[in-house]
């Protein structure tokens, strides 16, 4: 199996400087290229724009491209061939995946014909596939970057990887610091136990980030609410700073480490807490949640993005893979909040507003959170899947009984809507060897 293992670069001002080298020769072949592809397009030509299509122009090209106007001479070979093969590999993924998109082809929203990359608004960054790249034996805190020499990690890289086999080195700059990703491959483990906690629900929020059906509620740091204000004021004062000064530069790193921070705040609760369900239980119920619809509110568009309901559920996903919890997805029609948690009677409508669930007909109270988590629990316990015509069903060893659906649909049976009980994490469970 393939992992990311992302460590902190602590580099000299000279490798600095390096550094910046090859971000900028990976820009500029990823510029060059696509200018050579457009060309050819308004001639009427047709492009050769895979990957190695554009390696083989560049190879032909980059003694005429790549020259100083003054001197006359040819500056690549400053940089290693990697960053300038990384640029016009991102190149050749643009092109690939707009192509797809026209065709129907590619899943999501549409992707557009490739822009041309800005020195100030492009993430600096570059990647090295071949050659002696990575660790550095009896030295775990630095990494041998090509043409560049020994870098010191803020960590021990060696225990990170852990013998694994490094295939990829992506160097990037974010947030004003450089990290470097290194892609490595591992031997697949065996199915591991289960963790014996049982089963838990769990109904994700804006105001708490998580309410497990047990009742415990997961603090949510609105990472970027708390350290709003810090950033409107930051981003005032870059606006009054004259284009290409030196203030405007140290004004521009000050707001990007301000949004570097709402990242690792989020990025951290998020990893704690997904960690912290992977261990804790076997089975673990959470929606389908619609979150491109929900941020159709422009009222909680802000707070819901800040909460990353879909990092969590991905996170959520692959840990619970290597602990061997079944990760159950219940779908985004079940009213978890309207259906009663003990009597199964369903509300035609609650408000947002009503933080406790009152049932009318069984008169009972409970705060609308946990009588959602509940729900979901119960309906990723269920031991089999229910259509849209489906029977109550009873949870096995439980008399809590589950409601009849309320969406109907064709009696076709191909696009019945499953109520829950379907794996989240089936495509990267883990097969033993």
């Amino acid at each position: 199996m393939l992992e990311a293992v992302k460590v902190a670069l602590d580099p000299t001002p000279r490798q600095e400087r390096l550094l910046e080298s090859h971000a900028g020769a990976a820009r500029f072949a990823y510029n060059n290229g696509l200018a050579h592809v457009r060309d050819m397009l308004e001639r009427g030509d047709k492009p050769e724009w895979s990957y190695y299509g554009l390696r083989r122009w560049w190879n032909q090209a980059k003694n005429t491209l790549a020259v100083d106007g003054t001197t006359g001479e040819t500056w690549w070979p400053e940089n290693s061939k990697e960053a300038y093969n990384s640029g016009l590999e991102s190149l050749a993924d643009a092109l690939r995946n707009f192509s797809k998109s026209r065709k129907g082809r590619r899943k999501g929203r549409g992707m557009g014909f490739p822009r041309f990359k800005s020195k100030d608004r492009a993430v600096p960054g570059f990647a090295y596939t071949t050659g002696s790249f990575g660790l550095i034996d009896c030295d775990p805190h630095a990494l041998r970057l090509p043409k560049i020499g020994r870098v010191h990690c803020m960590e021990n890289a060696s225990r990170r990887v852990d013998g694994a086999k490094v295939l990829r080195m992506s160097v990037s700059k974010r947030g004003g610091r450089w990290q470097a990703s290194l892609t490595v491959e591992r031997a697949d483990l065996p199915i591991p136990s289960p963790p014996k906690g049982g089963s838990v629900g769990i109904d994700l929020g804006v105001k708490k980030l998580a309410t497990l059906s047990d009742g415990t509620v997961i603090h949510n740091p609105h990472a970027l609410k708390s350290n709003l204000g810090r950033l409107k004021k930051a981003q005032r004062s870059l606006s009054r700073k004259r284009k290409g000064s030196n203030r405007r530069r140290k004004a521009r790193a000050q707001v990007a480490r301000l949004h570097a921070r709402v990242a690792n705040l989020r990025s951290d609760a998020l990893n704690k807490t997904t960690t912290m369900l992977a261990h804790a239980y076997s089975d673990i119920g959470i929606e389908d949640l619609n979150v491109a619809g929900l941020v159709k509110n422009h009222g909680l568009a802000q707070s819901i993005q800040d909460a990353a309901f879909a990092e969590f559920r991905r996170l959520l996903t692959y840990k619970t893979a290597r602990t061997g919890a079944r990760l159950h997805v219940i779908d985004r029609w079940y009213p978890s909040s309207k259906t009663c948690s003990n009597c199964g009677t369903v509300k035609a409508k609650l408000s947002l507003s009503e933080r406790v669930y009152h049932c009318d007909k069984c008169g009972l109270s409970i705060d609308r959170d946990v009588n959602a988590a509940i729900n979901i629990q119960v309906a990723g316990s269920a031991p089999e899947t229910l259509n849209a015509r489906g029977e109550d069903v009873r949870q096995t060893g439980s008399s809590r009984t589950m409601p009849a659906p309320v969406k109907r649909e064709p009696s076709g049976g191909g696009s019945r809507v499953r109520l829950g009980a379907g794996l989240g994490n089936e495509a990267i469970q883990m097969t033993s060897l």
